[in-house]
């Protein structure tokens, strides 16, 4: 018998140390006669799942033996693993606990198919999760999570999911584009040290019907007149926000022709019209 012949031998009856020696053995013969072995425990399978070069052959089989994934961990470490074909890692995510699917939605490396597909097992078990987990989720979880958890708007989540370092300005443009959000959204976004200052959220906040009418007026000086002119066309704003936008728009255009004409020949102005 060859060498190779003999080491499968004992990996189908090795235990302790051996066993655990031949966890890291190159062969893949060797490690599927491993996986027969009635010795072989989830720490074992697990200890083996760390290895991220192991050869599809053996993922592929792992992910057939039903009885080794009736340990969350082993199903968890199948799940994770770089080399785990696609369709067996989208049919783990359905078992994986919530922050693990965070984490799946979030560490880099991971596929972008199974990303979504993680962030879509989340938002579909939002509506069932208790407040305490969407603090959580608020705390850590991914954009679009952190966009549906704003824009449902729970007065204990909002201000943690504003301060979400993977929440987006696409997730707070998307909550704007809502006509109906809970009352405390937006004075939490007009409020927020980032988000308040950021031009696309200002915008979204000046068209939105529930934004305070004191912060739109103090955003209007820094908007541009081409915007200002697009929120002031028929049908935008309401007809009382109009008229400050046309006045301001009118405003600009005074002071960018004063400038102009108190400008040195030869000079240009010496101050510009954000335009």
């Amino acid at each position: 018998m060859s060498e190779e012949g003999s080491l499968r031998e004992r990996a189908l009856i090795a235990t302790g140390e051996e066993l655990a020696a031949l966890l890291h053995h190159a062969s893949a013969d060797v490690l599927l006669a491993l996986l027969d072995n009635p010795a072989l425990d989830e720490t074992h399978v697990c200890l083996l799942l760390e290895r991220k070069t192991l050869p599809g052959e053996i993922l592929e089989e792992l992910a057939r033996r039903r009885p080794l994934l009736k340990s969350y961990r082993v199903k968890r470490s199948l799940a994770f693993h770089p080399h785990t074909p696609r369709l067996i890692s989208l049919r783990l995510l359905r078992d994986l606990y919530l922050m693990d699917l965070v984490q799946v939605a979030i560490l880099p490396g991971v596929s972008a198919e199974l990303k979504r597909s993680a962030e879509d097992q989340l938002l579909s078990r939002l509506p069932q999760l208790p407040l305490g987990q969407k603090i959580t989720l608020a705390r850590r979880g991914p954009a679009r999570v952190a966009g549906a958890l704003l824009a449902e708007g729970h007065a204990q989540v909002i201000s943690i999911v504003l301060d979400n370092p993977y929440m987006t300005e696409a997730q707070i443009l998307r909550a704007l584009s809502r006509e109906k959000l809970p009352v405390a959204v937006i004075p939490a976004i007009v409020h927020h040290h980032k988000w308040s200052i950021t031009y696309n959220v200002r915008l979204a906040l000046v068209r939105h019907p529930s934004a305070p009418l004191a912060a739109i007026l103090s955003y209007l000086p820094e908007l541009t007149v081409s915007d200002l002119r697009e929120l002031a066309a028929p049908g935008i704003v309401p007809e009382s926000l109009r008229k400050y936008l046309q006045a301001e728009v009118q405003r600009r255009l005074r002071a960018s022709e004063k400038t102009a004409s108190g400008s040195a020949p030869g000079k240009g102005p010496t101050a510009s019209n954000r335009e």
